[in-house]
């Protein structure tokens, strides 16, 4: 059986991302989900200094690791700023350190959300110009803008954006 790893861009304890990646998740079928928190793999800032001194955090090995065990990669970025959140890019450069091809080449659908009309659209421009550099190998993606307007009781009430989210999951299930 396959094994997808979802996690969410964000540290936040409601995070919006996180409940649009684990809706996503609950979409494929036949697979394993692991819905991933962040939380779980607090790293200290990322700093060479740091590295020099005390070597790479032993959680960003783990989730290094559950990366390349894995047959396929859900992810949703929260928007800070137009670009990552930072406790994401601090893991993120964290694991750069371990494997330049951080997200190890697996099919990975790529989304965003947001309270905004924009539906995290500045954080995925970075994401679909820098991850293809460092393993990531996006097959789909997905934007849900005005998130409390169009996800509604666990899941998108919005047909139009309904149908766009099954697209990309099927998009996503024919590489995994």
């Amino acid at each position: 059986m396959k094994n997808i790893i979802a996690f969410a861009g964000s540290n936040s304890k409601n995070s919006i991302n996180k409940a649009l990646v684990s809706y996503a998740a609950s979409k494929i079928k036949n697979v394993e989900t692991t819905v991933l928190d962040l939380n779980d793999f607090e790293v200290p800032l990322y700093g060479i200094d740091f590295e020099n001194k005390a070597g790479i955090p032993e959680k960003a090995n783990k989730l290094n690791q559950l990366l390349e065990n894995c047959d396929g990669i859900i992810l949703s970025l929260a928007e800070h700023n137009g670009s990552y959140a930072a406790v994401f890019k601090n893991i993120f450069d964290w694991m750069s350190r371990i494997d330049k091809e951080v997200f190890k080449n697996k099919p990975m659908l790529l989304m965003a959300t947001s309270p905004g009309g924009r539906g995290g659209a500045g954080v995925l421009v970075a994401a679909k110009s820098t991850f293809p550099h460092l393993g990531g190998n996006i097959v789909s993606d997905f934007s849900l803008a005005s998130f409390y307007d169009n996800f509604k009781d666990g899941e998108i009430v919005n047909s139009d954006l309904l149908n766009q989210l099954n697209n990309s999951v099927v998009k996503f299930e024919q590489e995994i």
